[in-house]
C-alpha cells in the first residue's frame, strides 16, 4: 500500500513535470508563430533566444526537482550530437551546481548518519558545498589528521523520490514498454543502477575496488575512503584535484593534450572493460578532473557495475570483423548484443551497425592507424545512431545496453574535448597489459 504522504508527493513530482512540458509546449507554438513576422536574420536570432530560456528553464525544474528526474537532465547533457548548444550548456550545469541543501539541514543528515556533527570529528568542515547534484553533495573539509577531503552528504528521501520518478516513468512510457521498443528489464535496470547509487557504503567498496583495478596507471587519481567518516548516506573521501571539462577547456589547453586526454579515457575504459570485467559508468563531465599535463581524476563511484558478457571478444570482432568469417563468429558476436535467445535471422540485422561502427573506430586500409576525429559532428552522430539502433530492438541484453550508454557518454566527453585518437591502437595495447 502506498502511504498517503508519498501518493502526494509522486503527484505533486508528476504535476510539475506535466506543467514544465505544457509551459514548454506553449512557448514553442508562441514562438513558432511570431517567426511567421519576422526575416530570416531575426528568426535565427529568436531561436537561439528561445532555446535559451526554455534551457534555462528545464534546468531550474529539473534541479530543484533532484532524484531521477535531475538524472535525466544529466544524461541529456550528455547528447552534444542532437542538442542545442544552449541546452548543453545550461544541463551541464546540473552535473555540480544543482540547488543545495540549506547548511542547517546538511549538518542534521551527518549527524543522522554518523552520530555527530561535522565539526566534532573534522578538523574543518565548509557548510556550503562545492558540488550538489542528483542525489547529494560535496562539501570540502579538512581531516582531525590535516589531509584534505571532500564530504558527499544525501539529501533526505531521495530513495523515495527515485522510486516515485520511477512509477510516473514506467506509466509515460507504457506504450514503448507494450510494444517492447523499451524492455522492462531496460528500466529496471536503469532504476537499478540510480537506487545503488543512494548507497554509500556500496559506493566506497566501489572506490576500494577501482583503486586496486586501476592503480597501474600513474595518470589517473582516485579518492581513497575514510571508513570512520563514512554511513550509508554520508562518504568522506580524500580530495581530488582538477577541473571538470568546462572549466578545463576555457584555458584553451593544447590539441595534444586534449589528444593525450582522449587516449588515456579511451584507454581507462576498454581496460575496465576487458580486464576488470566492471565499468565506471557515468561519463558526465562532473565525473572526470583534468589538469594540464593530461592527469586524470575520476570520481564518483554510484554507478558501476559488473559487466557478465565477454566484452573484450566484442572489441576485438569490431577490430577484426569476425562476422565475416562465416556465420560460426557472426553468431559468436551477436550473442553479446542480444544475449542467447535471439533469433539468428532477427540479429543478423546488428551486422550493418556493427560494420559502420567498426568502420568509424577502427579503419581498415589505407586508413588503417588513422586517428578518430571525437571533435567532429558528424563522427558522434554516426556513433551515435549506431548505438541507438543497438539498444532499441527489444531483444537487447540489458548489458550491452548499459555498456553503450556509458560509451555514449565517453563519446560525447571526447567530442567536447575535441580529441583525435588512434582507438585501434589503444585497443591492441590495452589488450596486451594483462591484469595486475
Amino acid at each position: 500500500m502506498v502511504r498517503k504522504g508519498a501518493s502526494a508527493g509522486i503527484v505533486s513530482r508528476g504535476l510539475r513535470l506535466g506543467r514544465l512540458g505544457l509551459s514548454l509546449t506553449g512557448s514553442y507554438l508562441g514562438y513558432q508563430a511570431q517567426n511567421l513576422f519576422w526575416g530570416e536574420a531575426t528568426r535565427d536570432k529568436r531561436q537561439r533566444a528561445f532555446e535559451e530560456r526554455a534551457s534555462k528553464q528545464v534546468r531550474r525544474e529539473l534541479g530543484s526537482l533532484k532524484g531521477a528526474a535531475m538524472k535525466l537532465g544529466q544524461l541529456l547533457s550528455l547528447q552534444t550530437h542532437a542538442l542545442p548548444a544552449e541546452a548543453i550548456e545550461e544541463l551541464s550545469q546540473l552535473q555540480m551546481s544543482a540547488p543545495a541543501m540549506h547548511p542547517t539541514l546538511a549538518r542534521a543528515q551527518f549527524k543522522a548518519a554518523l552520530g555527530k556533527y561535522p565539526e566534532e570529528v573534522l578538523a574543518e568542515f565548509e557548510p556550503e558545498p562545492f558540488a550538489a547534484a542528483s542525489l547529494g553533495q560535496v562539501h570540502r573539509a579538512r581531516t582531525k589528521e590535516g589531509e584534505k577531503a571532500a564530504v558527499k552528504i544525501q539529501y533526505p528521501a531521495i530513495r523515495s523520490s527515485i522510486e516515485s520518478d520511477f512509477k510516473l516513468l514506467r506509466s509515460a512510457m507504457l506504450p514503448a514498454r507494450a510494444s517492447g521498443h523499451l524492455p522492462k528489464a531496460i528500466l529496471d535496470e536503469v532504476q537499478r543502477g540510480f537506487l545503488e547509487e543512494t548507497d554509500y557504503i556500496h559506493e566506497a567498496r566501489n572506490i576500494e575496488s577501482f583503486a586496486s583495478g586501476l592503480r597501474r596507471f600513474e595518470y589517473l587519481s582516485i579518492p581513497k575512503v575514510h571508513p570512520g567518516l563514512t554511513a550509508e548516506r554520508v562518504l568522506t573521501m580524500s580530495f581530488v584535484e582538477g577541473e571538470n571539462v568546462g572549466e578545463f577547456l576555457k584555458k584553451r589547453p593544447s590539441p595534444s593534450v586534449r589528444d593525450l586526454l582522449g587516449e588515456r579515457l579511451i584507454e581507462l575504459f576498454y581496460f575496465q572493460l576487458h580486464w576488470l570485467k566492471a565499468l565506471h559508468a557515468d561519463h558526465h563531465p562532473g565525473n572526470y578532473l583534468f589538469a594540464p599535463g593530461g592527469q586524470i581524476g575520476l570520481v564518483d563511484f554510484g554507478c558501476v557495475k559488473g559487466i557478465g558478457f565477454d566484452a573484450g571478444d566484442l572489441i576485438r570482432s569490431c577490430v577484426e570483423r569476425a562476422w565475416r568469417r562465416g556465420d560460426k563468429d557472426a553468431q559468436r558476436v551477436l550473442r553479446h548484443v542480444f544475449g542467447t535467445k535471439a533469433p539468428y535471422a532477427r540479429a543478423r540485422k546488428m551486422l550493418s551497425t556493427l560494420e559502420e561502427m567498426a568502420a568509424i573506430l577502427f579503419p581498415e586500409g589505407r586508413a588503417t592507424g588513422s586517428k578518430v576525429d571525437f571533435g567532429k559532428a558528424e563522427s558522434l552522430n554516426m556513433l551515435s545512431r549506431a548505438l541507438r539502433r543497438a539498444v532499441k530492438d527489444k531483444i537487447t541484453n540489458p548489458e550491452f545496453a548499459f555498456v553503450s550508454r556509458a560509451e555514449l557518454g565517453l563519446y560525447s566527453l571526447l567530442h567536447r574535448l575535441g580529441s583525435k585518437v588512434d582507438v585501434a591502437t589503444v585497443w591492441r595495447r590495452v589488450e596486451g597489459m594483462g591484469p595486475k
